[in-house]
């Protein structure tokens, strides 16, 4: 039965982590390599959690016992020998994620599972230095993490059932939605739908048919509305199979087919316009907006997972 968590690395995606298996009540470990990362990561879980109380999403002392679950530690071997379950959530690059896998060999417990929380290495590289690798598996949730339900799960043919089975069950316990691959393909499964429709966006703010602003609300306003709560491959039927036939016949032939990132992206890289990050990418950051505009975000996402909660609680019912 998996009771503890340790979460390596303390960036956006480990703090979140290590907030949304505290809410459900589990024991977390919070680790990284420097002191002031996690000093960071401190004040960023009691501000995501003061603005859930604030949110009316949990009470004071739900945030309270949360805050309680965490311990903060440079010492690797002190957060992982009593995990049951082990988050790798540091950066992509796969020298690092190797050397990580050969320190927790011998450390952790023989049957402690370590999930990756990788968005971009299969895992048949990422096992390739993995001395545990029947009980290694992909984890891969999107930020924030402890707002946003999908987690995608990733085998190897090595990985044991058990691994698989205890996993789905741990991402329900923490209020998630977790989806199987059958296959294991670069990027998954939300990722290549994502970077699919980023291409043609930006190809059609490249081509002037639109604003960046008009762009985005074609689908935060459209698709992206109706995404909330019904897939692509349901509102194929919805719409008719023959209407969606004629749809791709007569539009898919003028989409962008580009191999590399986008020329938009491409430009503003070169000119350090990286987005939030340096104050201006697609669009431009005054000081305050960018702090503004996550809290904002938050906000919208919190309303948004209480209401697809209710709306699942109605279907069991």
């Amino acid at each position: 039965m998996i009771e503890k968590v340790a979460i390596i690395g303390s960036g956006v995606m480990g703090s979140s982590l290590a907030q949304a298996f505290a809410v459900a009540g589990y024991t977390v470990s919070l680790n990284d390599v420097g002191e002031q990362s996690l000093v960071k990561a401190k004040q960023m879980l009691l501000d995501n959690l003061t603005l859930h109380v604030e949110q009316e999403d949990i009470n004071e002392d739900q945030k309270q016992h949360a805050l309680a679950n965490i311990t903060y530690t440079v010492n690797l071997e002190m957060a992982v020998q009593d995990a049951d379950f082990i988050v790798e959530a540091i950066p992509e690059v796969i020298e690092l994620k190797w050397a990580l896998f050969q320190q927790l060999n011998g450390v952790i417990k023989p049957e402690a599972i370590v999930a990756s929380n990788t968005s971009t290495f299969p895992i048949s590289r990422l096992i390739e230095k993995a001395p545990f690798a029947e009980r290694m598996i992909i984890a891969h949730f999107f930020n924030p993490a402890h707002l946003v339900p999908l987690v995608e799960i990733v085998r190897h043919q090595q990985t044991k059932d058990e691994v698989v089975e205890n996993t789905l069950e741990l991402m329900y316990r923490i209020g998630k939605e977790p989806i199987v691959l059958k296959k294991d393909v670069t990027g998954f499964i939300a990722n290549r739908l994502q970077t699919a429709l980023m291409r043609e966006a930006f190809y059609l703010l490249n081509e002037g048919v639109a604003s960046a602003e008009d762009i985005d609300t074609a689908i935060t306003a459209g698709p992206g509305f109706r995404w909330a709560f019904t897939g692509p491959l349901e509102i194929a039927d919805f719409g008719g199979l023959d209407t969606w036939q004629r749809v791709f016949d007569n539009v898919a032939p003028e989409l962008a087919e580009s191999k590399e990132a986008p020329i938009i992206i491409r430009e503003r890289v070169k000119q350090n316009k990286l987005g939030t990050k340096s104050g201006e990418g697609i669009y431009a950051y005054k000081e305050g907006d960018v702090s503004q505009k996550l809290s904002e975000r938050d906000r919208q996402f919190i309303q948004l997972g209480k209401v697809k909660r209710e709306n699942q609680s109605r279907k069991k019912d």
